[in-house]
């Protein structure tokens, strides 16, 4: 399976083209909207959360309700682009009226990709960066990971997101009875934090960077239940499954390290500390008495729970400004403010739980042959059995 996306973040659509996807899968907006209203959510949202109300809509691919097979095209529209029609239009500007075209860029935010960008395509104007390179874009990656996670279902894959720490709170790690509680629960708090005792010093934090005018990161975990072990590979570097969720994570704006398990932490411990050792039973077949490697050895799945978690750095676009150089006068300035969040977290936990699941499916469909959903849940369902008898 493949996706790309298109769209600005003021322009008029965000668009997606996903293929791959297998014929039979049902699919529903609903489906795709429940995942984009959960973007959306989360304490320390900036004013743009309250302008739009991304609604998808679905204009191929689907028929009555079930993917026949051929590209899908998911489209959500930006309403705020009414405000932006003459600054972000398509068409040719007539000649001088460049001049009158208003908030134009200059002036590169530290943190961003406003003057990388600005260098690698020549533009004077780095509107046509930021645009861009906005994390608006993630809408159409959670549209696509909404997919993604419908498949994963009829799979019998579940999949969570946590947040673990903001701006220097940290949860203390607490066991739930099932994936369902971590999903329900979190759902239900603001910075969507299973930690109930820390929500308030998160939100605290939070009001605290957005009194100072600044901004703060954290980090977040996914988590998913149910995937079938052997799927990845030991082969090649680029078939490693836990390769491809890591750069996954790291490919959404601003995040900046990724880990499983145990993590940074294997450093500091005795292999014997890290390992997880083998146990069979007529039960369950072959399963690991420990999850400290977070599902995975050798770039494949174990069978036990993945555990992932990525880096969040704070939103670089502050209200009290970083300085910075005018590309064009190359004089020092205090850099250009756009809309933003004071912490994007919370929804980022969305994001990442997106984006694993569109590697986590793509790597099940590759590695079974996934035309169609009837094929491709026997395909799995057989090597299941295979695996516990093994």
């Amino acid at each position: 399976m493949r996706y790309l996306t298109a769209g600005e973040s003021h322009g008029p659509q965000l668009t997606t083209i996903i293929e791959g996807v297998p014929a039979g899968l049902t699919l529903t907006a609903d489906d795709i909207n429940i995942e984009l209203a959960r973007r959306q959510k989360g304490y320390g949202r900036g004013r743009r959360m309250q302008i739009e109300k991304d609604r998808v809509q679905i204009l191929g691919g689907v028929r009555h309700g079930k993917t026949l097979g051929s590209p899908i095209a998911l489209v959500v529209e930006n309403k705020d682009w009414k405000h932006w029609t003459k600054i972000m239009g398509v068409e040719p500007l007539e000649e001088g009226a460049d001049d009158e075209i208003k908030r134009k860029i200059s002036r590169p935010r530290p943190g961003h990709a406003d003057l990388n960008g600005a260098i690698k395509y020549g533009h004077q104007d780095m509107r046509n960066v930021l645009e861009r390179s906005s994390a608006r874009e993630t809408t159409v990656r959670v549209a696509a990971g909404a997919v993604a996670k419908k498949l994963l279902k009829e799979l019998g894959i579940e999949i969570a997101s946590q947040v673990v720490e903001i701006g220097g709170v940290k949860a203390s790690p607490k066991p739930y009875s099932s994936i369902k509680e971590l999903q329900e629960k979190t759902e239900q708090s603001p910075v969507r934090c299973f930690d109930e005792e820390v929500e308030q010093q998160m939100m605290d934090a939070i009001d605290e960077a957005k009194k100072n005018g600044d901004s703060i990161g954290g980090i977040v975990e996914v988590i998913v239940e149910g995937m079938p072990p052997g799927v990845g590979s030991y082969v090649h570097y680029d078939r490693k499954l836990d390769a491809k969720i890591a750069g996954a994570i790291v490919s959404i704006n601003a995040f900046k390290g990724v880990e499983f398990g145990l993590g940074f932490d294997m450093a500091r411990k005795p292999g014997s500390a890290v390992h997880d050792e083998i146990a069979w039973s007529k039960e369950k077949g072959y399963y690991r008495l420990t999850n400290r490697l977070g599902g995975f050895e050798g770039g494949m799945t174990t069978g036990m729970p993945i555990v992932v978690r990525g880096v969040m750095k704070p939103i670089p676009t502050l209200y009290k400004p970083l300085k910075s150089v005018d590309i064009h006068t190359k004089e020092p300035f205090e850099a250009s403010i756009e809309r933003s969040d004071s912490c994007a977290v919370p929804s980022a936990a969305v994001v990442a739980e997106a984006v694993v699941a569109w590697e986590l499916a793509n790597a099940l469909v590759e590695q079974f042959y996934g035309d169609r959903m009837d094929t491709l849940k026997k395909t799995i369902a057989e090597h299941r059995a295979f695996a516990k008898e093994f």
